[in-house]
């Protein structure tokens, strides 16, 4: 009975991808138009790192049934004599929209500050349903580890970093290292998916919880709805499972929580804190209240997000510039 359930999961997750266009309604440009609205002061950061990073760009790191899933690359120019930190970086777009370019400035200032910083595609609901996305993400970790010697990546010091959905993810792949639930797409199996750090920019920590807003779907169907390929009353398991709450445990990194003044997007977020305290796990929490959901990539809150992110990971990573 199992198995037969699984194959029609399978079989409804095939349909759904193959019925369903990709969604871009959620853009860098469709993000600040609409924070522009609120806030008439709000600007496009003008990143201009000149010949201070090195990048590579639409790096193949796994083909999935015929899908090639590609990365970018930044890392400093100057001569590397160390290894270096190295952070995954996790787009949002309510596990539908969005893609790898949104937060490219962001990428380029950590790079110049130090970091080797990918920025990874990841399957999203349109093409196909959870657990995909982990998986990928999960790959692009052991992606990085096997490539660690050519961008100079410190395989001992990777840090996710993820905004709205990917913050939910960064949290995600961060608690659940090693887990059995999720094993990668099966492409560099003999690396660890191991994070020492995570950076959750207003990104989900419980589905089914007082003060998250997926799954009610009485006005429109939740992005979560759309994710799960069910409400939340159908497979409430597979809600659960994906919360970062319910796998804190001794082995969770330390985590940095940057939030917007819309409390929703870090649903769960105290509860998260209490059992990291519980367990003597180091975290810091920023938030900028009044500020509009995508605050991250657009001033005046894009710099001291830059350099929360910096002073939190060089202090895990033990690390000055």
């Amino acid at each position: 009975m199992t198995i037969l359930i699984m194959a029609c999961f399978v079989c409804v997750q095939f349909v759904y991808a193959q019925q369903a266009p990709r969604d871009t309604s959620f853009t860098f440009n469709s993000a600040f138009l609409s924070v522009k609205k609120a806030n008439p002061n709000a600007s496009i950061p003008q990143v201009n790192p000149g010949d201070s990073i090195v990048s590579k760009r639409d790096i193949v790191y796994c083909t999935v049934n015929g899908r090639q899933l590609k990365l970018d690359v930044f890392w400093p120019k100057k001569e590397v004599r160390e290894k270096l930190p190295a952070i995954l970086m996790i787009f949002g777009g309510g596990w539908r929209s969005g893609d790898r370019s949104m937060h490219v400035p962001m990428a380029q200032e950590l790079a110049a500050r130090g970091y080797a910083v990918v920025t990874a595609d990841y399957r999203l609901s349109a093409e196909v349903l959870y657990p995909a996305a982990v998986n990928d993400l999960k790959t692009a970790i052991k992606w990085m580890r096997a490539n660690a010697k050519p961008y100079h990546i410190d395989d001992k010091k990777i840090a996710t970093w993820g905004f709205s959905a990917g913050g939910q993810l960064a949290a995600l792949v961060g608690t659940t290292c090693g887990n059995k639930l999720y094993k990668g797409n099966g492409s560099y199996e003999s690396y660890s998916d191991n994070v020492q750090a995570i950076v959750d920019v207003d990104g989900i920590l419980a589905f089914i919880h007082p003060e998250s807003g997926e799954g009610d779907d009485s006005k429109r169907t939740s992005a979560a709805t759309y994710w799960f390929g069910s409400g939340k009353t159908v497979h409430p398991e597979l809600w659960q499972q994906a919360s970062a709450l319910i796998h804190i445990d001794k082995n969770t990194p330390p985590i940095l929580f940057l939030n917007s003044g819309v409390d929703r997007m870090h649903a769960g977020r105290n509860d998260v804190i209490s059992k990291m305290d519980s367990l003597h796990i180091y975290h810091e929490v920023h938030v900028f209240a009044g500020a509009p959901h995508p605050f991250i990539m657009f001033n005046p809150w894009f710099t001291p997000s830059l350099n929360y992110t910096v002073d939190f990971l060089n202090k895990v990573f033990d690390r000055k510039e």
